[in-house]
């Protein structure tokens, strides 16, 4: 007996980007009125000078579905054009009902797959590998990647440590097949015996040991992007723009300085968006790309080399064209 296969795609792309910041803007002078931290301490150690937080009430399916729409609307597709929608999150207030399925009916996608993925920071450059090879294997036509994140409900307002860095915020991706290739291979995979450097203090605060963290990103991180663009197959001269996870602004230029030394460009362009925006976890390479985007600081065609990491400790990175 013979089973029916669905046809292969070649290539796949980025084919839109959208995003959704809360309205709440909060200061290091804020942070400062309820704990012991100043604003010079703060951009200091973290290169923060502010971060959105969301409204009590608002959900994390609440800020995916605006992203959701926004991505939609930019790569100039209807809902009933998506095939599936994963949402890469880690603050989702329990495992069932997921974010996915809520999201999808919610933008009007029916009857379709729709799942979370949880890799914490490195989880939008996991969904992108994931839906690139779901549209490539013929199972979907067109992915929608959210990554929204609602940490504000998992940090403890007054533990100065973490309570200055983490954020809430959301953006997405849609996916598609392409003539040509625009997403490269994913690099993937992760440090399990270093597990305990980020996890749920009294399974309910986010806690991270920030200064190993530190060492360990600014460590491992580089290389995971060099490999990446060789999968790639492309030289570092080739990236135009670097887009690592938002975690601190410090591991951001240490990343860049690194791929400097192996030969990427003095004018590659570096996303700094932790300084206005935190660490928004999953949520923070898209919604870095889509600001620059709308900023005029990247280009369609330009080349983008994203790397995410985070607990588990759990890293990808992967080469995409943007659209």
């Amino acid at each position: 007996m013979k089973l029916n296969q669905t046809p292969r795609v070649d290539a796949t792309r980025i084919l839109g980007f959208g995003s959704y910041r809360p309205e709440r803007v909060v200061t290091n002078d804020d942070l400062s009125a309820i704990m012991d931290t100043n604003d010079e301490w703060i951009r200091t150690r973290v290169g923060i000078v502010e971060r959105r937080f969301a409204d009590k009430d608002q959900t994390v399916p609440d800020l995916a579905v605006i992203a959701g729409n926004r991505a939609l609307a930019d790569a100039g597709l209807k809902p009933s054009d998506i095939d599936t929608v994963i949402v890469a999150t880690c603050t989702m207030p329990c495992g069932i009902p997921n974010a996915a399925a809520q999201v999808s009916s919610r933008i009007g996608i029916e009857n379709k797959g729709a799942f979370d993925l949880n890799a914490a920071c490195a989880g939008f450059c996991y969904s992108i590998g994931t839906a690139s090879d779901l549209v490539r294997a013929g199972t979907a036509r067109h992915v929608l990647v959210i990554g929204a994140e609602k940490l504000t409900d998992s940090v403890d307002p007054y533990d100065r440590a973490n309570a200055i860095i983490f954020a809430d915020g959301s953006a997405a991706a849609v996916i598609g097949p392409a003539e040509e290739p625009g997403i490269g291979p994913v690099v993937w995979g992760s440090a399990g015996e270093l597990v305990d450097l980020i996890y749920m203090r009294e399974d309910r605060y986010l806690f991270q040991e920030g200064q190993s963290v530190f060492r360990w990103a600014t460590t491992a991180i580089a290389p995971i992007g060099l490999q990446a663009i060789e999968a790639a197959g492309i030289t570092p001269a080739d990236i135009d723009v670097l887009v690592p996870h938002q975690a601190n602004l410090r591991i951001v230029e240490a990343i860049a300085k690194k791929l400097r030394a192996k030969g990427a460009r003095q004018d590659m362009v570096v996303a700094e968006d932790i300084v206005t925006s935190g660490n928004t976890s999953s949520a923070s390479i898209p919604l870095a790309i889509d600001r620059m985007r709308a900023d005029g600081k990247i280009r369609s065609g330009d080349t983008m080399l994203l790397v995410g990491f985070g607990a588990g400790l759990s890293y990808a990175g992967q080469v995409v064209i943007c659209p």
